[in-house]
């Protein structure tokens, strides 16, 4: 049985004439979508899979599905003859393009058992001498598929060696994605041995050393791996003792390492190729030249095994000496192997001697971190979602690593200037000032947006939401630094069966039950305005000047308090924080809470005001006089009594209109009156809290409540258990009390809060609103037959997957910010939850 190696991301050419089995091979061997073959593209072009005339139009179409293929990473098999040079360099060339890996799987089956095969179907009309010279063409070119440039070639010789071939997918030796780390990604060290020895101990390794005092090894306690990010040699006091200690740790699995550009070329000067021996090359090659032979021998064999790049950590962390773009992250090729060395240069020098660099980090947009070297300067600093670690040691510098993933770096200065440079160090250098202040481009936000989130997948915004979001945020939005969240939309239940009532409870529980959640939790709906309360101790972590103690805003963005009322409350809310004990326990410096602010008339007494009063004015000035003219006709013998009937229940609705938009009409003073119902905590330091169950947070709001009862409320709750009909006829009955004392209603929830089914996410909340809160949001003759018939015809299929998307992208934002991403990848979340809000939707779901 043969083994046939191809990398898991890889272009297959077929090679063998007609007849030699390839389809059959491919079909066996491969996924039915992997395989594209040249007959099936003749017939979608042509309608007939053997039109000899459809030929160039079928090939120009399977090269451009076989791209997007490539582009998206996913193994491609070319099932066509591809018996002649020419046939297969445009493949070759199409791998090139992707910086894939090309593979050639040969067929070479005897030419009697072809023409066998296709003088026995019906749909082969050709002769045996086609077959015979396409063997000889293939026999002519077989042995020379290396030069035309596949990576690998495998040539199977007859039908038994064909039929027992499998097929073994490798990952690429860059593939490390099963790594997790935690890392230590080192800076260019160039042969400074004494001060990484230094980092080092600094980063807590302990070292190793051999008979003579040297260092060989050094490791972890806690199981943590150093990345070295290249330019080990080179220009420093002691490469050979850099390299002696690298090496070590590297074999022993105490760490990785990628090659620089200076071990390129030290590698090929040691293999005897003619090199130029500047830029510190000579004082290595001297320094090695007192070194044994067996440890020369075992530097090049380390330097040559050397992979390009690594993506490590599941995909979220890429280590290159010089940087990679993403769209080279994962792949293979000689100009993805450059960039990682050398970066992206424009061909000139610059007055000192040396490459023009391109900054390719300041467009860079991808999800990976991305932690190299290679061009010094005097700090390590984030520029988007990438990091430069070489703070130039051998220059007088100091030695930088980055812990990963808590984002801390830790250097040591140089004990001298080792080497002159050529050019004086300096600060990164930013395409774009205003980014290393951690503020944004409109180019993050413009045209149509793909995000990708951790619960969701892939979620896109339509160009034409994103613009009128853009004028919210950039109009009434507070600075964006500080909004690093927004809740989503919440979806009622379907429509009720009940005559009287849109919405009850009972489809709300069906709903999670069909997604086969039973625990679940009741939650007083408050008669507020969602609010989002970022609190903290250190407002450097929001990008705030000293003092600034954080901020509460609306579901859009906007501040609800002025500076001095807002100081006040937060001042407030901080010492009930204290009082409860939740900054200790959580160990934590700031905090971002989900609640409700109440009253309602604090942000919408204006529409209160302006819309819900004025209707319920006219409305109850107008209809009691109707209803005495009425009955004053009645009472004169005019037969008016349906019309009055119908008056006087309009009557009241209007008054039960007119009391219900009063529940939210309640005064406040400064912070009198105002209160704070904090249903869940969102995030802290280091941690989101999505996945901990509605009763934590709920006792968190409760022990905030004790704290400072005037300005905290507690939420009322209801655990239900699905399975318990006692248990749902009780949540029922506590939801038709609420309602009947004026309350909005309940939103139900999943007990254990972050829940999937096999359908997918399953809804964060439903929210079920009363049969009076309702008349506000659908007029006060709500209730009469007719229209509830008609407003029963209410689709909340669209209204559930926008809430949907709308709580993963928010969920994204606070990991993202967690977790110390730029600026830009915590607010493309955020700004993406706003321009949902563009979404045709019915508001009064």
């Amino acid at each position: 049985m043969a083994e046939l190696t191809i990398p898991e991301m890889s272009l297959v050419v077929l090679v063998g004439t007609s007849g030699s089995g390839k389809s059959t091979f491919a079909r066996e061997k491969f996924a039915p979508f992997e395989t594209l073959s040249s007959d099936f593209f003749r017939g979608l072009v042509s309608n007939d899979e053997n039109s000899q005339a459809a030929t160039t139009s079928a090939f120009e179409a399977l090269r451009f599905v076989a791209g997007q293929r490539l582009k998206a990473g996913l193994v491609t098999v070319i099932d066509a003859t591809n018996v002649r040079p020419e046939d297969r360099r445009s493949f070759v060339q199409l791998a090139r393009e992707f910086d894939i890996l090309p593979v050639a799987i040969v067929l070479d089956v005897p030419e009697r058992i072809c023409i066998e095969r296709t003088e026995a179907r019906s749909d082969r009309s050709f002769g045996a001498n086609v077959i015979r010279r396409q063997r000889d063409a293939l026999k002519r070119s077989m042995r020379g598929l290396g030069k035309e440039g596949f990576r690998r070639v495998h040539i199977l010789d007859g039908v038994e060696e064909i039929d027992a071939a499998v097929i073994v997918r490798e990952p690429l030796l860059n593939d490390l994605r099963g790594e997790l780390g935690p890392f230590d990604a080192i800076g260019d060290v160039h042969g400074c041995r004494s001060e990484l020895e230094a980092l080092l101990g600094d980063l807590g390794y302990e070292l190793q050393r051999d008979a003579e005092g040297r260092p060989v090894d050094a490791s972890h306690p806690e199981g943590r791996r150093v990345v070295f990010l290249g330019d080990l040699v080179d220009r420093g006091p002691d490469t050979p003792g850099v390299l002696r200690l690298a090496m070590g740790m590297v074999k022993n699995g105490h760490a990785l390492a990628v090659p620089g550009n200076h071990e390129s070329k030290l590698l090929r000067s040691l293999q005897g190729k003619k090199v130029q021996t500047s830029h510190g090359l000579a004082e290595s090659l001297t320094q090695l030249a007192a070194e044994t032979p067996r440890f020369r021998a075992e530097v090049m064999d380390f330097a040559e095994g050397l992979v390009s790049h690594l993506v490590l950590d599941e995909g979220k962390l890429v280590v290159a000496h010089a940087g990679l773009i993403e769209a080279y992250q994962g792949r293979a090729s000689g100009r993805v192997r450059s960039f990682a060395l050398y970066g992206d240069t424009t061909g000139e020098t610059d007055e000192y001697g040396l490459p023009v660099r391109l900054p390719w980090a300041n467009d860079y947009r991808g999800k990976a971190m991305v932690l190299y070297g290679h061009t010094p300067t005097l700090e390590p600093e984030w520029i988007n979602n990438t990091m430069c670690l070489d703070t130039g040691c051998v220059f007088g510098g100091k030695l930088s690593a980055l812990r990963y993933p808590e984002r801390e770096v830790v250097s040591v200065p140089a004990e001298q200037v080792w080497y002159e440079p050529v050019k004086p160090l300096a600060a990164p250098t930013l395409a774009v000032e205003e980014r290393a202040a951690g503020t944004l481009s409109i180019d993050d936000v413009l045209g149509k947006q793909i995000i990708e989130t951790g619960t969701h997948g892939r979620i896109t915004v339509r160009e034409d939401f994103a613009a009128g979001a853009l004028e919210v945020i950039s109009r009434w939005a507070i600075d964006p630094r500080w909004l690093v969240y927004l809740p989503p939309t919440m979806s009622p239940p379907a429509t009720s069966k009940r005559d009287d009532m849109l919405e009850h409870p009972d489809e709300a529980f069906a709903y999670y039950r069909g997604e086969g959640t039973e625990q679940l939790v009741c939650e007083e709906k408050h008669m507020g305005s969602r609010a989002v309360v970022v609190l903290t101790r250190d407002p450097a972590r929001f990008g705030a000047p000293d003092g600034w103690r954080g901020i509460v805003y609306t579901r859009t963005g906007r501040a609800f308090f002025d500076e001095d009322l807002g100081n006040k409350f937060l001042t407030r809310l901080d010492e009930a924080v204290e009082k409860a004990g939740i900054w200790g326990e959580l160990s934590t410096d700031w905090l971002v809470l989900d609640a409700e602010l109440l009253p309602w008339s604090l942000k919408a007494g204006g529409m209160i005001r302006d819309h819900y009063a004025s209707v319920g004015a006219a409305a109850t000035a107008a209809l009691p006089r109707a209803v005495g003219a009425l009955e004053t006709a009645l009472a004169n013998g005019v037969d008016v009594s349906e019309l009055l009937d119908r008056t006087r229940t309009r009557e009241a609705d209007a008054e039960r209109y007119v009391d219900a938009y009063r529940a939210y009409s309640a005064q406040a003073d400064g912070l009198r009156g105002v209160q704070l119902a904090p249903f869940q905590v969102l995030a802290a330091e280091g941690q989101t809290f999505a996945t901990l169950p509605h009763s934590w947070h709920l006792d968190i709001g409760a022990r905030l409540a004790a704290a400072d009862p005037e300005l905290i409320r507690a939420t009322q709750s209801m655990n239900v258990d699905l399975s318990d009909d006692a248990s749902i006829a009780a949540a029922t009955t506590w939801w038709e009390q609420l309602t009947a004392s004026g309350g909005e209603g309940m939103v139900v929830k999943p007990m254990a809060n972050l829940v999937r089914s096999g359908k997918g996410l399953v809804q964060p909340g439903v929210k079920v609103r009363g049969r009076e809160y309702l008349r506000i949001i659908y007029g006060p003759d709500y209730t009469e037959p007719d229209n509830l018939a008609r407003l029963r015809d209410r689709n909340v299929a669209h209204k559930r997957a926008l809430a949907l998307r709308e709580y993963s992208l928010g969920l994204e934002a606070l990991e993202r910010f967690v977790n110390g991403e730029p600026l830009w990848r915590v607010h493309q979340a955020v700004f993406a939850v706003l321009a949902m809000e563009s979404e045709p939707v019915d508001p009064r779901l």
